[in-house]
């Protein structure tokens, strides 16, 4: 007993059903012209100015780095000497 969807089919909704339906939908249209106005005031703004790296900021860094280096460079040398002394003592 199934039913057929035709002209004079009708079915019952509320008036506080439609209005809920109008108030959703409006949001949406609003929300999308909202969305569509910020993407095209972003297209006109102007790019970011690149990012210009001065003398002093770059050999700041690459003293920074270096002495990095050092450090690590001094870490391993006593992680060697800690290894060659646990060494002497197991095999010995």
């Amino acid at each position: 007993m199934t039913k057929e969807l035709n002209e004079d089919t009708g079915f019952k909704v509320s008036i506080k059903t439609l209005i809920g339906i109008g108030v959703g939908m409006a949001s949406l249209i609003s929300m999308w012209f909202v969305l569509q106005a910020d993407i095209a005031e972003a297209k006109e703004l102007p790019a970011p100015p690149s990012p210009e790296v001065t003398r002093m900021e770059f050999d700041m860094k690459d003293q920074m780095i270096r002495q990095t280096i050092m450090t690590t460079q001094e870490d391993v040398k006593e992680i060697k000497k800690s290894i060659e002394k646990i060494e002497n003592k197991l095999y010995e």
